[in-house]
């Protein structure tokens, strides 16, 4: 753990400089706007260690899949996020040295992420080897207002010295990405200029072709009055830079304001670029920084309004949770339906900033309660439209009929991830989705999505589903074979208890919604019927014969569910019990030791107890709980959440408190020491339903709202804001009760203690405990 930074309730603070935290920092402090994404790199040079990155959203690369044993259904291509054109960028050089914080002594060191208000602040102290110290501070912001656009304000004040300082702000777009299989550069130019106090590099990716404009325009203030430049313009290969001298005595002050914009083929004509560039730089040029500024902290108070969380008596949880809603807020608007979450989002480059299964497992239930319905909706639809795309890939493995398999990792919903045992294997992804939908419809009440779109997802899923078990005549059961669990520390395994139970719930989710849509839209039911040639009879006879007739594993002596056949054949070492200098084992152990023990990387048989626990008494969860909350290491970021919303029902509450502390500090504490690669952000979901769903208790059951909010000893009370088919609650809770007020029009049914309750329109109510 790496515990550097300040606690403070809507801040994170870092004091002091230290070159080994830079890489750290350069993920924790990261902003963006969904539209795009900025790591928190110095402005100025550094020549330290560093990833410098800027993406984004809808631009990425199929960069070539390195394999060493090809196998039939492999994609060609690991689809990636690019880093994109360096727009932050001011070379500062003072009396012939360059400022570069990896060179120069460096004092008074802070900077700060406000996240109340959206912006990034830095000051520090520097003495230059020649003697010559200045004091910097900076400010910068994506826009959420007009989140085409970024702003800079960078000021520089001579402490002892009088001299010359030369400025070059620039956009710099010959950039690579760290992951590059084969240290390739994905960027061609197209044009480059630098006129006046503008400069402009426009780039295009290879192979798919996306075009992004990246301009810039600049002034300088000397001691509170704009200074007429005629700069010096430079330009390279996808370089444009605009370089000014100014005489500067001791105490005076330059401020430099930049403010730029990324545009990009994703989302305009490829011939308005340059354009669309002119006209976002116009608009910023008339609004200036301040108003910008001024405007994104309203448009943040406003999101704050609808998704803030409050804990009282513990500022380490405070700051955690305000971190992990700011930085979902800052990745995903909901806005564009051909948009996802990457599990790094816009701070680093592992994973590709490509879509996995943790969208819908995650994060979908964050933006179904602090959002309006559209956005969680366009989550459900970026999935839809690729339907097509997930039959192929299915077909390609040999599937036929319709049946359709969701990528585990995907841009445009093509398969592009190489590893066998996840490829192949790993196929609960598919479930998630599925789930998605019931999640969706169950919460919102919006059963047209299910007509228009879902139940063709979920037939072709459920094809998928039919074809892939096998009817085992030695136990006169269907089986699942050769599968990999959430669990990736275990692979190719015979009856993952969570894949049965998901693939069954899969097929009897799809016969009820059949009967639902044959009901409410019939003519909608019999176009879909026709056009995918779906044999209700036949089909739903099947998927039917089959969930009654699945194998799952477990154990009767022990009273649990085990992860999969013969999982009790391994030693049973429990994680208490595991040498400490031995943690990670994904870090210390081979793997094939990590396969043959029966450690567990994240929740697995618990993710399906979590899904369906209307299914299980609470003897039965408390069983299995105990059971694999010894046997799992945690080494997965989306591993701690689900066993602390469990431990919350169980009323484990300081096993509950500890998970949650685990899951929402897991990158300002650096608890695996790799948040330098980029923050766990669909993670960060998880740390979301730890608080609502583990100790706020929400469930929506038979259409209604239920609320069993529990307190860890450490808190003094806590309260959130949610979203509810189309009423916005207030839940406050506090040691000995709870208070939920209705901001709607209109009555509300809540259950709360197990009790049900009418709040009546813009009205509370109290419950004591």
């Amino acid at each position: 753990m790496n515990n550097y930074l300040k606690l403070d309730q809507w801040n994170i603070i870092e004091e002091g400089y230290n070159t080994d935290n830079v890489p750290s920092s350069e993920s924790i402090f990261s902003i963006g706007n969904g539209r795009m994404g900025q790591r928190a790199n110095f402005e100025e040079a550094y020549s330290g260690k560093s990833l410098q990155g800027n993406y984004i959203a809808g631009v990425y690369y199929p960069d070539k899949t390195k394999v060493g044993w090809w196998k039939n259904g492999y994609p060609e291509y690991f689809a990636k996020v690019l880093n994109a054109a360096n727009w932050i960028g001011i070379h500062v050089e003072i009396d012939g040295e360059s400022l570069d914080l990896a060179k120069v002594k460096v004092d008074e060191f802070q900077r700060v992420l406000n996240m109340r208000e959206g912006h990034l602040s830095r000051t520090f102290k520097a003495t230059l080897n020649n003697g010559n110290q200045v004091r910097v501070d900076t400010r910068r912001f994506l826009s959420i207002v007009d989140d085409d656009l970024g702003a800079i304000r960078y000021s520089i004040i001579a402490s002892n010295f009088t001299g010359k300082i030369k400025i070059t702000p620039y956009v710099d777009a010959d950039v690579v990405n760290e992951d590059s299989n084969y240290d390739e550069k994905f960027w061609d130019e197209v044009s480059q200029q630098s006129v006046g106090n503008t400069a402009r590099v426009t780039a295009k990716t290879k192979k798919t072709g996306f075009v992004v404009t990246t301009a810039m325009l600049f002034e300088v203030w000397k001691n509170g009055k704009l200074l007429n430049l005629i700069p010096i313009n430079s330009i390279k290969e996808k370089y444009a830079g605009c370089e000014v001298t100014i005489d500067i005595a001791e105490g005076d002050e330059l401020l430099i304001y930049k403010f730029v914009t990324n545009v990009s083929s994703f989302n305009h004509p490829l011939d308005e670029l340059s354009n669309v560039a002119q006209r976002e730089l116009e608009k910023a040029r008339k609004k200036h920084f301040n108003q910008m500024l001024h405007e994104q902290k309203e448009a943040w108070a406003a999101k704050w309004e609808e998704s803030d969380i409050t804990i009282e008596g513990d500022v380490a949880a405070q700051q955690a949770i305000r971190f992990n809603i700011f930085q979902l807020n800052q990745t995903y608007t909901g806005e564009d339906e051909r948009l996802n979450i990457g599990p790094k989002g816009f701070t680093g480059e592992k994973y590709g900033g490509s879509t996995y299964w943790d969208t819908e497992a995650y994060c979908l239930p964050f933006y179904l309660a602090t959002a309006d319905k559209h956005v969680a909706r366009n989550l459900l639809l970026y999935r839809y439209k690729q339907l097509g795309k997930a039959i192929e890939n299915a077909t390609k493995l040999g599937f036929k009929n319709g049946a359709a398999l969701f990528p585990m990792v995907t841009m445009n919903g093509e398969e592009c991830h190489n590893e066998w045992e996840i490829t192949f294997e790993e196929i609960h992804r598919n479930g998630a989705i599925a789930f998605a939908v019931y999640n969706y419809t169950n919460y919102t009440g919006d059963k047209q999505y299910l007509e228009d779109y879902g139940l063709e997802l979920l037939i072709g899923i459920s094809r998928f589903w039919s074809q892939r078990i096998t009817w085992s005549e030695q136990i006169k059961k269907f089986v699942m074979l050769g599968v990999t669990g959430p669990n990736e520390y275990e692979n190719n395994v015979d009856n993952n208890w969570y894949t049965n139970t998901l693939a069954c719930w899969c097929m009897d989710y799809t016969r009820e919604s059949v009967e639902h849509v044959k009901s409410a839209a019939p003519e909608k039911f019999q176009k879909l019927s026709a056009r995918i040639g779906f044999n209700e009879a036949e089909e739903t006879s099947h998927w039917k014969h089959i969930t009654t007739n699945m194998h799952f594993p477990e154990s009767k002596e022990l009273g649990v569910f085990l992860q999969q056949d013969n999982f009790l054949n391994k030693e049973q070492i429990l994680v208490k019990d595991l040498d400490p200098s031995q943690r990670p084992i994904n870090q210390k152990w081979s793997w094939d030791r990590i396969l043959r023990s029966c450690f567990i990387k994240q929740a697995d048989t618990l993710q399906g107890i979590y899904l369906f626990e209307d299914r299980f008494d609470i003897d039965t969860i408390g069983r299995n709980f105990d059971f694999y909350e010894a046997r799992t290491v945690h080494e997965s970021s989306l591993s701690p959440c689900v066993h602390a919303v469990l431990a919350a029902k169980l009323n484990k509450m300081d096993k509950a408190y500890e998970l949650y502390l685990r899951t929402s500090r897991l990158d300002l504490d650096d608890y695996n020491c790799e948040v330098g690669e980029g923050l766990h952000i669909t993670s960060m979901a998880g740390t979301w339903m730890s608080v609502v769903q583990g100790f706020g208790g929400l469930r929506v059951v038979n259409q209604k709202l239920y609320l069993n909010p529990r307190i860890p000893s450490a808190w003094q009370g806590f309260s959130f804001k949610i979203r509810f088919r189309g009423s916005v609650l207030k839940v406050n809770a506090y040691k000995n009760g709870v208070e939920v007020q209705n901001f709607n029009n209109q009555s509300v049914p809540v259950v709360i203690f197990n009790k049900e309750y009418l709040i009546g329109a813009n009205d509370k109510i109290q419950i004591n405990n």
